[in-house]
């Protein structure tokens, strides 16, 4: 490659990623929709391999995908609402057990009980209640008032399926267009590195997402044959956060014990959940990991933390999505960089 074929990659890198930054806030319901779209894709696939048509296999995972989105629009969420409202409700009830608890140990230590002083925390919760409700409320009636705001979320709402659709129906020629466009000499490297981008990212999304989805209901389950009333809330937490390893079992076991002993007034409810993530840790192990994810990709818990956090913080919501995946591609070219580098003069 020329230098000045090298410069115009670097400018035109550049010019993208600038013009990208510029229309972050308007991207997001299409970088939703890409990634259902890729999500898809190896469903649909498989359909056409059972003799159905493109269209037709589109259609079916398309009516998956919206049923299930449906379902939790208008039952799961529902129901999580109502879990957190009657957390809130039952709070002040359980800073008063914590007290109980915790003023005997403050004074066996020789500490002054009012350490904790549980009227402040009460003051707290309660500021901090009200403020969510005003936040809420301030956020619905701006986005009532406001004829642009309502009209993007709704543009936005119906963008996501029609992009989704389109997008699924087209995802084979749309990658083989991309292909086509490739420079011919660097064409096989880049359609190598681009399968390894694959392949880890099929091992991290794809896998990781099914893992998350089992994992949420086992907890969800298992907590609720306790009778644990926060049983839903407390598994989906553990389970969206179960895509860094052993976090969901820790916070998970955390959150749901001292919800235990606070319900019931008792340990064995406490080594109940425990033994529920075990069981669900162990069959993760077992079953789901090796099922859905395969070997493990190589991010590093911290990695994932980090790239999470940072997308966020670059991108918002839109760069919460784009994280994974932008560092399971990075992980693939380091990889790559690394090997070119142990074979480069400047190493030897």
């Amino acid at each position: 490659m020329s230098d000045s074929n090298k410069l115009f990659l670097i400018i035109s890198l550049a010019l993208g990623g600038w013009v990208f930054y510029l229309l972050s806030p308007v991207l997001m319901p299409f970088f939703v929709s890409a990634l259902l779209a890729y999500l898809g894709d190896p469903i649909v696939d498989k359909l056409e391999e059972k003799k159905l048509s493109r269209t037709a296999s589109v259609s079916i995972v398309f009516s998956v995908l919206l049923l299930v989105f449906l379902l939790a629009l208008f039952v799961l969420l529902p129901m999580l609402v109502s879990q957190i409202a009657a957390l809130f409700k039952r709070l002040p009830e359980y800073l008063t057990l914590v007290h109980s608890t915790v003023e005997p140990w403050l004074n066996t230590i020789g500490l002054p009980a009012d350490l904790f002083d549980i009227n402040t925390v009460k003051q707290a919760v309660a500021s901090y209640w009200a403020e969510i409700g005003q936040v809420a409320g301030g956020i619905v009636s701006y986005m009532t008032q406001s004829g642009m705001m309502l009209l993007q979320w709704l543009v936005n709402l119906i963008l996501i399926p029609v992009v989704t659709f389109y997008l699924l129906r087209d995802w084979d020629l749309i990658v083989a267009r991309v292909r086509e466009l490739l420079p011919r000499r660097q064409a096989d490297k880049v359609i190598k590195l681009s399968l390894e981008c694959d392949d880890m990212l099929a091992a991290f999304i794809r896998g990781q997402v099914m893992v998350m989805l089992v994992l949420a209901t086992i907890y969800t389950v298992g907590l609720a044959m306790i009778g644990l009333e926060l049983a839903l809330l407390l598994g989906v937490i553990a389970g969206i956060v179960s895509f860094v390893p052993y976090l969901g079992l820790i916070v998970g076991i955390g959150l749901a014990g001292v919800a235990a002993f606070f319900q019931f007034h008792e340990w064995l409810p406490v080594l109940m959940v425990a033994l529920v993530f075990g069981v669900a840790q162990v069959i993760e192990a077992v079953v789901l990991t090796p099922r859905f994810v395969g070997e493990r990709i190589g991010l590093h818990p911290v990695a994932v933390i980090f790239a999470v956090l940072a997308g966020g913080q670059l991108f918002g919501f839109t760069g919460v999505l784009l994280a994974l995946p932008v560092a399971a591609v990075i992980m693939v070219l380091l990889r790559h960089t690394h090997q070119h580098y142990l074979a480069s003069q400047l190493y030897r």
